[in-house]
This record gives structure tokens, C-alpha cells and sequence, in this order.
């Protein structure tokens, strides 16, 4: 069968994947810990399931405006002057089906043949492969785990050449859990702007971020280069709303309509209900977010420590996000799994744990561990990943001592 040649470039998403493959065991019957799921395990909150509920009532269930409601384009100007202290308009915002479709109109807005896009790695797969189905090219700059991983401007600046047309930054990303500090955004953002280069922030886990440090990115774009920079997020992980699909861009109002074009001819307006609901998540109470990152903390910290009690597993510990991305090398050899892949395949099979590879990241010798689920759970996948590590172990499959 003959496919357009885009598809040759892309491949399916490696989180979908293992979501998928553990759907299948679980309805085998098989107890699965599932470890791989990148979404929030905490209820919408239930003022924000109220509006919905209150939406459906009056029947609000019609299509609205492709862009969304111009109420829920304010509540996101709002927010953001509060979080953020920047002025944002309406037609500056446009909602989408997750940040991911943000991102998706995005590319396809400003990249195309020719272009290039610089992007940091280890990277969330479908920025990449957006960039590709935009006919532009990937240029990864890689992160390193003994930085821990931390996005520095001066690797990325180096990269650009004269077809660089724009640079994506994940800030905290997915998969590491990696920060880009204030002061290496505003070096970045001097050399794009002197550059006339874009500048779009996957800043989907903007509100996950453990210590009281500054990461307050749009400002520094703002004040140095608004004409050339859009903002990606969602409601998604902030307000566990993962399946409601409410993600937005925020850009130059030119740039915006643009994105408008793409959505008005392929997807339309984001569920109805979920605009109500996502107006209630932006302009209510906040406590609910606070209580999610302190949980998640204590998962993080507790995960932590249990998986690198065997020092063959190494693991920086990670600034936002709820993954941890650990190394595993040393579990790997050439008389048993011979990579990443293998090892979370076999993990999955044998200890019925569900991680994500770090071949899909860009990785390999890593997987991507979500916290996203009960400490009862995590510590339980963590002591089957042990038990299955000391399975191979006497089985003579790995070379390094414990």
C-alpha cells in the first residue's frame, strides 16, 4: 500500500505504545503497573466538573468560535497576567486540543521545506516529529545527565545557521523533568531575536515545578522579543484534566490567525463543555494545583531513592514534571537485553511493569518512569523492577556488579 511520503518520516508515539500494549495485558487480566502513563492520576477537581456539568444543562453543546469562546481566551489573559505579570489579549490565545495540537499548528504556521528547527534532547517525540511533518528538519542539541540535564543557551546558539528558523524549548521537560533557567532563556532569547529566529515554549509543566526558583520564561521572551515568540501549554497536567483536551497557544495575533487557518480546516473548535470547564479551572481556586505538586514531590522523592538503592540504576533527580529518566547501562549486555527497548519490553512481559523507552527520547540506555500514580503502586513497580533486575542477574545476564 502507498502512503504519502511524509509518513515515512514519523513514527508512532512511543508513550501511545506502551499505553497501548498494557491496555492489552490488563484485559488478559493481567495486575499491570503502568508507569509509562503521562497524565495526572488525581480527579478534576470538582467545581471544574461542575461547570461542565452546569454547561450540559443549559445546553451549551453547540460549535462555538474555531479559536474558542472569547470568555476562555480572557481567562487565559488572566491567568497569565497574574502567574506571569504579562498583557495578554484575546486574539493573541487560541484554544486547542491539548498542548499538543498547539504545538502541531504552530510548526505547520511557521516551518516548512528548507527550514531548520532547533530542539533540545532528550525530547518529548512529537516535537520532533512535528517539525518533520512540517517538511522542516529536527537539529538536536543534547542534554546530559551529569548537568543534569539542565537547557543552557550556548550548545543551542552554536547550532544555528542560516536556515535555522526556529528553536523549541520544553521547560520542564518531558522526559527529564529538566529546567531552563531564567538567565539562559534571556542569553537564547538575545541571540534569536538579533537572529530574527522563533522562539516557541512547550511550557506544559509550568506548573510542576518542586523548588521556589525562578521560571518565569514569558517574561524574559516578552520584554525581549514578543514579536517572535509563542507560548504552548494546557490545562492537561495543572488541573488533571488530561482527557478534556484543552490546550492553548499564545503568539503574535498574526501568527494566532494563522494557527486558526489549520484548526479551521481540520478539527474546529475544542469540545464545548471543556471551555466551561477550563474556565472554571483558570479563574477558581488554585489550592488544588499546590496539593498535586506537593504529592508529587513526595513521589518523586520517595521513587527516587527506592529504584537507585541499586546503584546500577542511576538517577538525577528531577526539578519538575513527574517523570524520572534513570540510566541503565549497566542492567544491559550483550549476553541479555541489549538495549533500553528491550529491557522495558522484557520488564513488561516478565514483571508486568510498564515503562517507556528511551530510544522514543532519543535515549537509548534510559527509560522514562511516570510518578503519576499511588505511592502503594510506585512501590510496588519499584520492587518488581529489583526483582526482575536480580532475575537477570541469576540468570548471568548482566555483566556489572551490584
Amino acid at each position: 500500500m502507498s502512503f504519502a511520503s511524509r509518513m515515512s518520516r514519523v513514527t508512532v508515539s512511543p508513550t501511545l505504545k506502551v499505553a497501548g500494549d498494557a491496555d492489552r495485558l490488563r484485559r488478559q487480566g493481567v495486575d499491570v503497573v503502568d508507569l509509562g502513563a503521562g497524565e495526572p492520576d488525581f480527579a478534576t477537581p470538582d467545581h471544574v466538573k461542575a461547570a461542565a456539568h452546569a454547561a450540559l444543562d443549559a445546553n451549551f453543546t453547540k460549535y462555538t468560535p474555531s479559536a474558542g469562546v472569547l470568555e476562555l481566551r480572557q481567562a487565559v489573559c488572566q491567568r497569565y497576567q497574574t502567574d506571569y505579570g504579562v498583557d495578554i489579549k484575546p486574539e493573541e490565545v487560541i484554544m486547542t486540543a491539548g498542548a499538543k495540537q498547539a504545538l502541531y499548528n504552530t510548526a505547520m504556521a511557521l516551518f516548512g521545506a528548507g527550514d531548520e528547527v532547533i530542539t533540545h534532547g532528550p525530547f518529548w517525540p512529537s516535537i520532533g516529529d512535528q517539525i518533520k511533518l512540517a517538511d522542516a528538519t529536527p537539529v538536536i542539541v543534547q542534554t546530559h545527565m551529569e548537568d543534569g540535564f539542565t537547557i543552557t543557551a550556548a550548545p543551542i546558539v552554536e547550532e544555528i545557521t542560516p536556515r535555522t528558523k526556529g528553536i523549541i524549548i520544553n521547560s520542564p521537560c518531558n522526559p527529564t523533568g529538566a529546567l531552563m533557567s531564567e538567565t539562559e532563556m534571556a542569553a537564547l532569547a538575545d541571540a534569536a531575536a538579533a537572529r530574527g529566529i522563533w522562539v516557541v515554549v512547550d511550557f506544559t509543566y509550568e506548573k510542576l515545578i518542586y523548588e521556589p526558583i525562578a521560571h518565569n520564561l514569558i517574561k524574559v521572551l516578552f520584554d525581549r522579543m514578543r514579536d517572535k515568540t509563542v507560548v504552548c501549554s494546557a490545562a492537561s497536567k495543572a488541573y488533571a484534566m488530561t482527557g478534556w483536551r484543552c490546550g492553548w497557544a499564545i503568539g503574535p495575533k498574526d501568527v494566532i490567525a494563522q494557527c486558526n487557518v489549520i484548526q479551521g480546516h481540520s478539527t474546529s473548535n475544542i469540545n464545548s463543555m471543556t471551555q466551561k470547564a477550563a474556565i472554571a479551572a483558570l479563574t477558581g481556586p488554585q489550592d488544588g494545583v499546590t496539593e498535586m505538586l506537593n504529592e508529587y514531590r513526595r513521589r518523586r522523592d520517595a521513587v527516587h531513592g527506592w529504584l537507585t538503592a541499586d546503584p546500577r540504576i542511576v538517577c538525577v533527580k528531577p526539578g519538575g514534571a513527574f517523570y524520572l529518566f534513570p540510566y541503565i547501562a549497566d542492567l544491559l549486555s550483550p549476553n541479555g537485553l541489549k538495549s533500553s527497548g528491550e529491557f522495558a519490553e522484557a520488564l513488561l512481559k516478565d514483571a508486568a511493569v510498564a515503562v517507556t523507552p528511551g530510544e522514543g527520547f532519543d535515549a537509548p540506555g534510559y527509560f522514562r518512569l511516570s510518578y503519576a500514580t499511588s505511592i502503594e503502586r510506585l512501590k510496588e513497580g519499584c520492587d518488581r523492577i529489583h526483582a526482575f533486575v536480580d532475575k537477570l542477574e541469576s540468570s548471568g545476564k548482566l555483566t556489572a556488579a551490584r
